[in-house]
């Protein structure tokens, strides 16, 4: 790379990258031979048939799903994006990165920076700071579900040993694909009558799928035959054991990933390390991610079916299937069966059972704090306001104001957002989860949760019934900036007085996104440790786009100098330098 071509690139923070060396250093035992890794995305619209539907997708460089990337633990990651969309802003976050001393950098539009306006460009800056199989996506309105995405494969430093073996190490990204347009699915759910964006019409492996064109429209162009919707092929050789990370992107849909005839054993969860168990299927849940084991050591004449179906909602989708060839078979050749349909998808307690049996390494548990010093119970409810549908949490439906929060608690601009108080609870004691809530309005808020640095916090979810009777749907919730323990699950309404003497103090397993099941809670406890301002979300994207989700503030007074890059909106628009 040329001098110049050097020097254009932003510089990060040097001393905090020391830092972090340093306490990689000392915490793994292990001196990382840190490499930066330079990436020069285009961002822009173009013509797709992942599913063989031809439709605009958003791709990088001209594909979608992107480009993975791949380093080791304690590298920097450089990624120059120029956004090329013509009439529209992005925003990429580094989902499970947890930007440690590059708050700014984490990606979240309103939240660490303002959007990447049209034709500008925009230079991301980070350290991997520990191994793992994470995410990054759009996260700007709706664009991840427009296909602005892709993984991110973090390697172990030389000399560590994983707990685990295998003879290779192959990945796979699923995802749920809409032939409508984000445009038409943001105004729908922004509109009175409110309009859903309904059931996706196909099931992606690696960005292919397999959409039936006999049920296109006339105006449609659908082509069965085009290379672009031909299975995604995974080769084996018989007798080898692969490690297969899973990740799931999908902006509405849980899903179950089975492969066809093989058992798998789960190793790896969001980057920690799992007591092994064995399944022969696996629930997913959007933003999550796996590793599993399994072996090629059945009949080797003929291939199987790689296969994903909907779960926790009533599929209208059709199963997603690839094909996993055993070699020297054709890798075309397809498996002589039908492929798996899956579990029941209403089966709560089979997926409430899986999330259990989910538990740290023996050999690498991260020992949570005994005790917290303040617990949060949120309440997920679907409610009206001013006759719109939203989602709320403790009544409060959540608006991203138009000065990022980072910058307005840096440059301490309080007029930008509520200074009240969040709500931390509800009245749990009398709310009937089980019914229509009796008062469908809320209200909108901008406030934000500030946690006091280096506090150690417990976040309750509570799920509920919808507006419509009987009906309440699984939320998976992400959790920007830090990895989190879960310390329990239960069925019902969670009481603050007699579930946490059940939590799992223990073992418990350490992950960035979690399920919240039907008409369940789920119990998570972080380290406010990290300074910055950190969004918390349902990882659905329709329902954060309709107001679920909050923002903690944590230590903000300990950044660093903002980066003026980041800058440029709302109030921040004098404060921007080239």
């Amino acid at each position: 790379m040329s001098a110049s071509y050097s020097a254009s690139w932003r510089r990060g923070n040097p001393r905090l990258l020391l830092l972090l060396l340093c306490t990689i250093w000392s915490t793994t035992g292990y001196l990382v031979q840190a490499k930066v890794h330079y990436h020069k995305w285009d961002i822009s619209y173009k013509f797709k048939s992942p599913d063989c539907y031809k439709k605009l997708a958003i791709t990088i460089n001209g594909q979608t799903p992107g480009p993975t990337i791949n380093a080791q633990q304690g590298d920097t990651i450089v990624v120059r994006v120029k956004n090329s969309l013509l009439t529209e802003n992005v925003a990429i976050h580094w989902h499970g990165i947890r930007q440690i001393g590059t708050p700014w950098f984490d990606g979240t539009e309103g939240v660490t920076q303002c959007p990447i306006v049209a034709g500008d460009t925009f230079v991301y800056r980070f350290v991997v700071d520990r191994h793992g199989t994470y995410l990054y996506h759009a996260h700007y309105g709706m664009q991840r579900s427009a296909g602005l995405y892709g993984l991110i494969r973090v390697a172990v430093p030389d000399g560590v040993v994983e707990p685990f073996a295998y003879d290779f190490d192959r990945s796979i990204i699923l995802n749920d694909w809409w032939h409508s347009s984000t445009y038409e699915e943001a105004t729908g759910l922004a509109s009175i009558p409110f309009a859903w964006v309904g059931e996706p019409q196909s099931l992606l492996i690696n960005g292919r799928g397999k959409f039936n064109c006999s049920l296109a429209g006339p105006t449609a162009v659908c082509n069965a035959t085009n290379p672009e919707c031909s299975p995604y092929v995974l080769t084996v050789v018989p007798g080898k054991t692969y490690r297969l990370r899973i990740a799931s992107i999908t902006s509405l849909s849980a899903l179950n990933f089975e492969i066809e005839g093989h058992n798998m054993t789960v190793v790896e969860a969001d980057g920690h390390y799992v007591k092994p168990f064995v399944i022969k299927n696996l629930n997913i849940y959007s933003g999550e991610t796996y590793s599993v084991l399994f072996t090629a050591d059945r009949d080797p004449s003929r291939n199987y079916w790689l296969a994903v179906n909907v779960i926790s909602r009533k599929p209208e989708t059709p199963t997603g299937t690839a094909v996993l060839n055993y070699y020297p078979n054709h890798p075309r050749k397809s498996p002589p069966t039908s492929p798996p349909v899956g579990p029941l998808w209403n089966d709560t307690m089979y997926r409430f059972n899986q999330s259990l049996a989910i538990r740290s390494h023996p050999d690498h548990v991260h020992p949570p704090p005994l005790t917290s010093d303040r617990m949060i119970i949120l309440l997920n409810t679907q409610n009206r306001v001013d006759g719109y549908t939203r989602w709320s949490l403790n009544n409060v439906s959540f608006n991203m104001p138009h000065t990022p929060y980072l910058i307005a608690l840096k440059e301490n601009l309080r007029h930008v957002f509520d200074q009240r108080p969040a709500p931390e609870t509800y009245d749990y004691r009398n709310y009937d989860i089980y019914s229509v809530p009796k008062n469908h309005n809320a209200t909108t808020g901008t406030s934000i949760y500030r946690l006091d640095f280096n506090s150690t916090v417990d976040v309750i979810l509570q799920n509920a019934n919808m507006i419509d009777a009987d009906k309440s749907e699984t939320h998976p919730w992400h959790l920007h900036g830090h990895d989190f323990w879960v310390l329990g699950y239960g069925l019902g309404k969670f009481d603050p007085e007699v579930h946490p003497k059940g939590y799992n103090l223990v073992n418990p397993i350490m992950k960035n996104t979690v399920a919240l099941h039907r008409y369940g809670w789920t119990a998570i406890r972080f380290r406010a440790d990290n300074p910055g301002a950190w969004a918390f979300h349902c990882h659905i994207e329709s329902h954060f786009f309709m107001g679920m989700g909050i923002v903690f503030e944590e230590g903000v007074d300990r950044v660093g100098e903002l980066p003026t890059s980041i800058m440029g909106c709302g109030d921040s628009k004098s404060s921007r330098r080239p």
